[in-house]
Protein backbone atom coordinates (compact mmCIF):
# COMPACT_ATOMS: atom_id res chain seq x y z
CA UNK A 1 0.00 0.00 0.00
CA UNK A 2 1.16 3.35 -0.67
CA UNK A 3 2.10 5.41 2.26
CA UNK A 4 1.18 9.03 2.91
CA UNK A 5 4.27 11.07 2.67
CA UNK A 6 5.45 13.50 6.07
CA UNK A 7 4.21 17.13 5.34
CA UNK A 8 8.08 18.15 4.99
CA UNK A 9 8.50 15.48 2.08
CA UNK A 10 5.19 16.72 0.69
CA UNK A 11 5.56 20.46 0.83
CA UNK A 12 9.76 19.69 -0.56
CA UNK A 13 8.45 17.67 -3.41
CA UNK A 14 5.28 19.99 -4.41
CA UNK A 15 8.10 22.94 -4.48
CA UNK A 16 10.20 21.20 -6.23
CA UNK A 17 8.37 19.82 -9.37
CA UNK A 18 6.54 22.98 -9.42
CA UNK A 19 9.57 24.48 -10.18
CA UNK A 20 10.34 21.87 -12.73
CA UNK A 21 7.13 22.34 -14.46
CA UNK A 22 8.16 26.01 -14.64
CA UNK A 23 11.27 24.90 -16.35
CA UNK A 24 9.98 22.73 -18.73
CA UNK A 25 7.88 25.56 -20.03
CA UNK A 26 10.85 27.68 -20.46
CA UNK A 27 12.64 24.50 -22.63
CA UNK A 28 10.23 24.41 -25.55
CA UNK A 29 10.55 24.38 -29.92
CA UNK A 30 7.88 26.97 -31.27
CA UNK A 31 5.19 25.04 -32.83
CA UNK A 32 1.96 25.86 -33.92
CA UNK A 33 -0.76 25.93 -32.72
CA UNK A 34 1.42 24.64 -28.89
CA UNK A 35 4.95 24.68 -28.93
CA UNK A 36 6.78 21.34 -28.10
CA UNK A 37 7.77 21.80 -24.36
CA UNK A 38 9.18 19.82 -21.50
CA UNK A 39 6.31 20.49 -19.10
CA UNK A 40 4.53 16.77 -19.81
CA UNK A 41 7.41 15.34 -18.57
CA UNK A 42 7.56 16.95 -15.15
CA UNK A 43 4.37 16.86 -15.24
CA UNK A 44 4.01 13.11 -15.13
CA UNK A 45 7.11 12.61 -13.48
CA UNK A 46 5.58 13.95 -10.48
CA UNK A 47 3.10 11.64 -11.18
CA UNK A 48 5.53 8.81 -10.67
CA UNK A 49 7.14 10.13 -7.72
CA UNK A 50 4.64 12.27 -6.11
CA UNK A 51 1.44 9.42 -6.62
CA UNK A 52 -2.07 10.98 -6.47
CA UNK A 53 -0.48 13.77 -4.43
CA UNK A 54 1.26 15.15 -8.02
CA UNK A 55 -2.25 17.16 -8.17
CA UNK A 56 -0.64 19.81 -5.59
CA UNK A 57 2.53 20.90 -8.05
CA UNK A 58 0.35 21.30 -10.82
CA UNK A 59 -2.51 22.90 -8.96
CA UNK A 60 -0.10 25.27 -7.83
CA UNK A 61 1.48 25.93 -10.93
CA UNK A 62 -1.78 26.71 -12.79
CA UNK A 63 -2.14 28.78 -9.54
CA UNK A 64 0.71 30.44 -10.30
CA UNK A 65 0.25 31.52 -13.62
CA UNK A 66 -3.37 32.85 -12.62
CA UNK A 67 -2.37 35.18 -10.31
CA UNK A 68 0.25 36.71 -12.65
CA UNK A 69 3.35 34.99 -11.55
CA UNK A 70 5.16 34.50 -15.04
CA UNK A 71 5.20 30.74 -15.13
CA UNK A 72 3.24 29.65 -18.21
CA UNK A 73 5.41 28.91 -21.82
CA UNK A 74 7.81 31.56 -21.59
CA UNK A 75 7.57 33.64 -19.62
CA UNK A 76 3.27 34.36 -20.00
CA UNK A 77 0.89 34.70 -17.23
CA UNK A 78 -2.52 35.39 -16.53
CA UNK A 79 -6.38 33.67 -16.24
CA UNK A 80 -6.23 34.61 -20.30
CA UNK A 81 -3.24 32.28 -21.24
CA UNK A 82 -5.93 30.07 -19.99
CA UNK A 83 -8.53 30.77 -22.34
CA UNK A 84 -6.14 30.79 -25.28
CA UNK A 85 -6.16 27.65 -27.61
CA UNK A 86 -3.10 26.22 -25.42
CA UNK A 87 -5.73 26.41 -22.57
CA UNK A 88 -6.68 23.29 -22.04
CA UNK A 89 -3.64 21.33 -22.24
CA UNK A 90 -2.13 23.62 -19.08
CA UNK A 91 -5.40 22.88 -16.83
CA UNK A 92 -4.93 19.14 -18.44
CA UNK A 93 -1.39 18.85 -16.53
CA UNK A 94 -3.58 18.36 -13.12
CA UNK A 95 -5.63 15.24 -13.88
CA UNK A 96 -2.94 14.28 -16.21
CA UNK A 97 -0.55 13.91 -13.50
CA UNK A 98 -3.33 12.82 -11.09
CA UNK A 99 -4.20 9.73 -13.09
CA UNK A 100 -0.44 8.83 -13.53
CA UNK A 101 -0.41 9.17 -9.91
CA UNK A 102 -2.82 6.61 -8.81
CA UNK A 103 -1.62 4.38 -11.39
CA UNK A 104 1.70 4.43 -9.87
CA UNK A 105 0.40 3.31 -7.07
CA UNK A 106 0.48 0.08 -7.94
CA UNK A 107 3.58 -2.11 -8.49
CA UNK A 108 2.78 -4.03 -11.24
CA UNK A 109 4.97 -2.18 -14.56
CA UNK A 110 2.11 -2.96 -16.70
CA UNK A 111 -0.18 -0.45 -14.85
CA UNK A 112 2.57 1.68 -13.98
CA UNK A 113 3.19 1.46 -17.95
CA UNK A 114 -0.78 2.43 -18.47
CA UNK A 115 -0.61 5.65 -16.42
CA UNK A 116 2.03 7.19 -18.19
CA UNK A 117 -0.05 7.03 -21.17
CA UNK A 118 -3.48 7.36 -19.83
CA UNK A 119 -1.79 10.31 -18.17
CA UNK A 120 -0.54 11.66 -21.17
CA UNK A 121 -4.01 11.18 -22.92
CA UNK A 122 -5.46 13.20 -20.44
CA UNK A 123 -3.53 16.03 -20.98
CA UNK A 124 -3.96 15.97 -24.53
CA UNK A 125 -7.69 14.86 -24.56
CA UNK A 126 -7.95 18.27 -22.30
CA UNK A 127 -5.90 20.24 -24.40
CA UNK A 128 -7.68 18.95 -27.76
CA UNK A 129 -10.85 19.70 -26.36
CA UNK A 130 -10.20 23.62 -25.31
CA UNK A 131 -8.26 23.97 -29.01
CA UNK A 132 -11.42 23.01 -31.09
CA UNK A 133 -13.85 24.55 -28.61
CA UNK A 134 -11.74 27.84 -28.34
CA UNK A 135 -11.47 28.19 -32.30
CA UNK A 136 -13.55 26.52 -33.63
CA UNK A 137 -11.96 23.79 -35.51
CA UNK A 138 -13.27 19.87 -35.28
CA UNK A 139 -12.55 17.68 -32.69
CA UNK A 140 -10.89 15.80 -35.47
CA UNK A 141 -8.59 18.83 -37.15
CA UNK A 142 -7.87 19.67 -33.22
CA UNK A 143 -6.51 16.23 -32.89
CA UNK A 144 -4.70 16.44 -36.27
CA UNK A 145 -2.64 20.00 -35.39
CA UNK A 146 -2.96 19.75 -31.31
CA UNK A 147 -2.06 16.12 -30.96
CA UNK A 148 -0.96 14.11 -33.41
CA UNK A 149 2.44 15.87 -34.42
CA UNK A 150 3.80 15.70 -30.67
CA UNK A 151 2.76 11.91 -30.04
CA UNK A 152 6.47 11.02 -30.88
CA UNK A 153 8.02 13.32 -28.34
CA UNK A 154 5.74 12.93 -25.67
CA UNK A 155 6.53 8.73 -26.90
CA UNK A 156 10.12 9.26 -26.07
CA UNK A 157 9.33 11.77 -23.07
CA UNK A 158 7.04 9.07 -21.28
CA UNK A 159 9.77 6.44 -21.75
CA UNK A 160 12.07 8.77 -19.73
CA UNK A 161 9.57 9.34 -17.58
CA UNK A 162 9.31 5.43 -16.84
CA UNK A 163 12.78 4.82 -16.99
CA UNK A 164 13.55 7.80 -14.08
CA UNK A 165 10.41 7.03 -12.25
CA UNK A 166 11.55 3.41 -11.86
CA UNK A 167 15.20 4.46 -10.93
CA UNK A 168 13.69 6.46 -8.53
CA UNK A 169 11.43 3.80 -7.18
CA UNK A 170 14.53 1.86 -6.69
CA UNK A 171 16.72 4.28 -4.87
CA UNK A 172 13.83 5.15 -2.84
CA UNK A 173 13.29 1.05 -1.60
CA UNK A 174 16.58 0.72 -1.04
CA UNK A 175 17.42 3.93 0.66
CA UNK A 176 20.70 4.19 -1.37
CA UNK A 177 21.87 4.65 -5.14
CA UNK A 178 22.61 1.16 -5.41
CA UNK A 179 26.43 2.14 -6.44
CA UNK A 180 29.39 0.37 -4.75
CA UNK A 181 31.03 3.01 -1.96
CA UNK A 182 33.67 2.12 0.98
Amino acid sequence: MYKTPGRPLLLAETAAFAGLIVLGSWISIPFVPVPFTLQTLFVLLSGTVMRRYAVLPTGLYVLMGILGIPVFHSGSAGLGILLEPTGGYILGFIPGAFVTGIFFEHRERTARVLGIVLGDGVIFLCGMSWLSLSTGISLFNAFLIGVLPFIPGDVVKGYAVWLIGERLERVSDTGQDGGSGA
